[in-house]
Order: structure tokens, then C-alpha cells, then sequence
């Protein structure tokens, strides 16, 4: 086993210089969300300062930072996020395609940590999730819908935060505005998933008398989510996107991004010129 892991490493070493990217310059903790070949994406690589999100590497870069796969720094540790900079600087925590190859079927740790690929299908990580939303600024979380027409749904809740895990990343939302169904904080079919902590298949913290995340439709179960008894959105059911009346078995949705922002109310404390000290 540990020749293997050995060769591994080795392997990965090679395939980063021919790539031309040092591994000093990786030092993410959720690098399992990059293949090896991916490393070279990584567009602010030697950045001795990191950004704290998106939005700040976007005002760092004077705004003239692309869409792609950046470092940055939310918690102790740097992470790799995807940017979703032409549409904000927005940090994309979730991305889903409806049968995904991804499985999102997974434990408490896999979410706690991440998984899946960074530059496609993927959850950041509930751990990096808290980092974001902790501060200093308040955070909004942003929620964009497109269904098999290529319609697009959006909405956003603000403000938005998931606690620590000792809290088990309960889920904190203000309020909702946008094109999608409030399919979070509205009780419109007895489902509410604010103040709800995260469940999967190994954790059970939902409302039901069985585990919300291990019912399965057509035989895939519904992966982890804040789930009430059970659920009036689940953005993790790869088989079925739900989202209420936008998404659902009748009314199929092709894809699924959650996102994050600092709120618009305290997003001027985000300059290029704030030193890493002040954010």
C-alpha cells in the first residue's frame, strides 16, 4: 500500500512539472476537488496574499478577473473555489447536473470536506461553507436554475449562513428575492429547510421518522441536504433536481448552482487596496 501511494505521488509530481505549475504553489486543503492535470487552472498561482473569496479577488483584480478556478483563503487554510466572476465574483459552493456521473450520495464527512470535481459537478465542502458565511461581512447565498428549455431561474437569500459543526451546519436564511420559488423559507407545502441542520446518510438530523437522505426516487437516493420531513428543495438529488414548481419530477431541470457573496449592504469593506489583516 505504501508503494502505491509512492507511485501515486510520484506520477502526480510529474504530471504537475510537465504541466509547468510547482506544487509548492498547491497548498489547498480541499485539493481532491482538482485532478492532477487541472492544477495548471488555477489562475491566481504565487499570489502571496489570498483573497478571502471571490468578490475580493474580483476587486482585488480591479475587476478585470475572469471566470475560473482561483485560491482562496475563507478559514486558516487556502482552498481552490470556482469564480464566477462575469456574474459578480460569486464563490460557487454547489454545482449540479441533473444524472451527474458525480455521486452525491455520500457521508458526513465527504460533505463536511468536498468532493467531486471543482471545474464541474461538486459541493465545496459544509466546513468551508461555514468559513465563508462566518465573516467578517454578511453573506448572501445565490441559487440559479436551468431547466431543459435552457430557462433560467435565480433567487437569493440574504443573509445566509451555515453554522459549525457542532451545530451540525445548520442553515441560517434572511430574506428571499428573485425569478425562482422561495423554495427554502416559505412553509408552502409543510417544508421548511431554514434552521434546519444537514443530514446524510450516515447523520440523521432531519424532522422524518426515516432518513431523508437515504429515500431514494427511481432508485437514487437524495443525498445530503437541510432537510424538514422531508424536503421542499434538495439541490444534492442527482436523478431529479428539486426546487418546488421550478424543478421537479414533471418539470426537469439540467442544472444547479449555489453561490455565495458578501451582501450588498457591507460588500465596500471588499477593496484591492485592504490588507489580508482587515478582512
Amino acid at each position: 500500500m505504501k508503494s502505491w501511494r509512492l507511485w501515486l505521488l510520484a506520477v502526480a509530481t510529474l504530471l504537475l512539472g510537465m504541466n509547468g505549475v510547482d506544487t509548492e504553489d498547491i497548498r489547498a486543503k480541499n485539493i481532491n476537488l482538482l485532478t492532477p492535470t487541472d492544477y495548471n487552472m488555477v489562475l491566481n498561482l504565487g499570489m502571496r496574499v489570498l483573497p478571502r473569496d471571490c468578490y475580493d479577488m474580483l476587486m482585488t483584480s480591479s475587476g478585470k478577473a475572469r471566470d475560473g478556478v482561483y485560491l482562496i483563503q475563507p478559514g486558516d487554510s487556502p482552498i481552490v473555489a470556482y469564480c464566477a466572476m462575469q456574474e459578480g465574483g460569486w464563490t460557487v459552493v454547489q454545482h449540479i447536473t441533473v444524472n451527474s456521473s458525480v455521486n452525491f450520495d455520500r457521508t458526513w464527512d465527504e460533505y463536511k470536506n468536498g468532493f467531486g470535481d471543482v471545474t464541474g459537478d461538486h459541493w465545496l465542502g459544509n466546513k468551508y461553507l461555514n468559513q465563508l458565511t462566518l465573516g467578517p461581512a454578511h453573506y448572501k447565498l445565490g441559487v440559479k436554475l436551468v431547466d431543459r428549455d435552457a430557462v433560467t431561474k435565480t433567487g437569493e437569500y440574504d443573509p445566509f449562513l451555515v453554522e459549525d459543526e457542532l451545530k451540525a451546519f445548520r442553515l441560517r436564511l434572511g430574506l428571499f428575492q428573485g425569478t425562482a420559488v422561495d423554495a427554502l423559507t416559505m412553509d408552502t407545502e409543510n417544508y421548511l429547510h431554514d434552521n434546519q441542520k444537514f443530514t446524510t446518510k450516515d447523520r440523521d438530523n432531519d424532522n422524518y421518522f426515516q432518513n431523508c437522505a437515504k429515500l431514494e426516487f427511481q432508485g437514487v437516493p437524495g443525498g445530503g441536504w437541510w432537510y424538514d420531513a422531508c424536503a421542499g428543495a434538495n439541490l444534492n438529488r442527482r436523478n431529479v433536481i428539486y426546487w418546488q414548481k421550478d424543478c421537479n419530477k414533471e418539470h426537469l431541470c439540467k442544472y444547479a448552482w449555489m453561490m455565495v457573496r458578501p451582501s450588498d449592504s457591507v460588500k465596500m469593506i471588499y477593496s484591492g487596496d485592504c490588507k489580508k489583516d482587515e478582512l
